[in-house]
């Protein structure tokens, strides 16, 4: 957190605070684990004596501008707009100051937030429940599919064609040595032969998945990390979630058998497809090529964090396990390209 003076933090924090509820204050700040674009804290909204609040702190990170996925403030935006959108939590959005850096402040919402083939917990879900909970999220994403866009104010929103989100994640790949590379070139070639004609543009989330949903039990209570949202085709947020049934990838050598219970409870990807269906009617032609495409970003952003990784003193052990299984990812994309007809989800 170099740059970023805490006690300069809390006092913006405290001011803002006091703007809305005359008295309050913004104590206890704490950081959180993880944030990869922004920073992100624990505190206490307290607005009397005996009135405290747990909320949360999200900063843009100092020195940078707050573009893109930094733009705390943009993330904001989509929470609120999505507030009172049916079937769809998301954290309340209680303050916002655009200094420098700016940073928002939300609700803290109680859950857990854990993906089935990727995270070990102490205490991860029992399958019955992962499977619930997997259920749920399909369902949940078909609502956050629903609303038109421009309805809801976003119609400054540019959208990406299929094939132009492709491209942002080749150029992201090209940053990555030869080591890293395997034959992405081939899938990407195929994959820009066969893509789609874009549907109508929807709310996308674009890291949609268990591990960014809070849950309590099976109820989820808050979809996170909105760092890359956008608006698009609303297949690529299903597949991504459909492609987390099989990641491929994985980030350590071994798991204890309660976490590997729970991996091995998520429901196929056809199941989950089926569960959002209930909710959304939507053309499901080539949903095997945006989960082809899935895989495509997933080895992409491996290949470019596995090369910082290696700059690094002392490499992340996890991050060299999750490079280790690049190759498999993207065959896994190719076995899915080549298919004759890209209706069919594999696997």
């Amino acid at each position: 957190m170099a740059g970023l003076s805490l006690q300069e933090l809390l006092d913006r924090a405290t001011l803002a605070a006091d703007s809305r509820w005359p008295g309050a204050a913004i104590t206890d700040l704490e950081p959180l684990p993880g944030g990869i674009s922004s920073l992100t804290f624990a505190a206490r909204l307290m607005t009397g004596p005996e009135r405290a609040r747990r909320v949360v702190l999200k900063v843009a990170p100092p020195g940078l501008e707050p573009v893109r996925n930094r733009d705390v403030l943009r993330q904001a935006r989509i929470m609120r707009m999505l507030a009172d959108i049916p079937g769809v939590p998301v954290p309340e959005v209680l303050l916002e100051e655009p200094g420098r850096p700016p940073f928002f402040v939300m609700d803290f919402v109680e859950g857990q937030a854990y993906e089935p083939h990727k995270d070990v917990s102490t205490a991860p879900p029992d399958p019955a429940t992962v499977v619930e909970r997997a259920r749920a999220a399909a369902r949940m994403l078909a609502r956050l599919h629903e609303p038109i866009p421009a309805l809801l104010g976003l119609d400054d929103e540019p959208m990406l064609a299929p094939v132009d989100e492709l491209d942002r994640w080749a150029r992201l790949f090209a940053t990555a040595g030869d080591d890293l590379r395997g034959d992405e070139s081939e899938l990407h070639r195929r994959l820009v032969e066969r893509a789609p004609v874009p549907l109508a543009p929807r709310i996308l989330h674009g890291d949609y998945r268990l591990g960014n949903i809070q849950f309590l039990a099976s109820r989820p209570t808050a979809i996170i990390d909105w760092e890359i949202w956008s608006v698009g085709d609303p297949r690529a947020d299903l597949a991504w979630l459909m492609t987390f049934t099989d990641p491929v990838q994985r980030f350590v050598t071994e798991r204890d058998a309660a976490n590997q219970a729970a991996a091995a409870a998520v429901p196929e990807a056809g199941e989950l497809l089926a569960e959002y269906l209930t909710v959304r009617s939507i053309d499901t032609a080539q949903i095997g090529w945006f989960m082809a495409a899935c895989y495509y970003k997933i080895a992409s952003t491996t290949a470019a964090i596995a090369k910082r990784n290696r700059r690094l003193p002392a490499p992340d052990e996890e991050l060299e396990i999750a490079a280790s299984f690049l190759p498999a990812v993207i065959d896994r994309g190719l076995e899915i390209v080549r298919s004759a007809d890209l209706h069919v989800v594999v696997k």
